[in-house]
């Protein structure tokens, strides 16, 4: 499984957005291997505008959804000590974001470059698509 971070979603939305990362994630939806938790909801369908909030529900409806639990936050929460003990400033929710996966075992797809900066310091599993956006299974984190 992978969990696929907002920036990701968002991008691949746009009418004119990366290939590439259209392609990653549809790769990710072809193979049954995309997910999305809690502060990625907020992020993609908090930002939705109106006349697409239902649309994106339903598509989102059908993709394994992982709640955010309390001890998350906890976990978050030592994670961000720990990035600011290095002189990292992150986003909170890409920190929770960063911790669920790190807790989970997933490997995260983001586009946004803060997440290799936390998989530097951490053991964030990062996700790099496979040839022309297909599922890769094996890229070792």
């Amino acid at each position: 499984m992978v969990l696929v971070d907002s920036s990701a979603w968002i991008e691949s939305l746009r009418r004119n957005g990366d290939m590439r990362v259209k392609l990653a994630v549809e790769g990710l939806l072809d193979a049954y291997q995309a997910q999305w938790c809690a502060p990625i909801r907020l992020e993609v369908l908090g930002g939705a505008r109106l006349e697409e909030r239902a649309c994106l529900g339903e598509h989102f409806a059908v993709i394994p959804y992982r709640p955010c639990r309390e001890d998350d936050w906890d976990r978050a929460l030592a994670l961000v000590w720990r990035l600011r003990a290095r002189g990292l400033t992150v986003p909170w929710l890409d920190v929770l974001i960063a911790a669920i996966a790190i807790h989970d075992g997933v490997r995260l797809y983001a586009i946004d470059a803060h997440f290799r900066e936390i998989a530097r310091h951490t053991g964030l599993l990062l996700y790099r698509p496979g040839y022309g956006g297909s599922f890769n299974d094996a890229d070792g984190g």
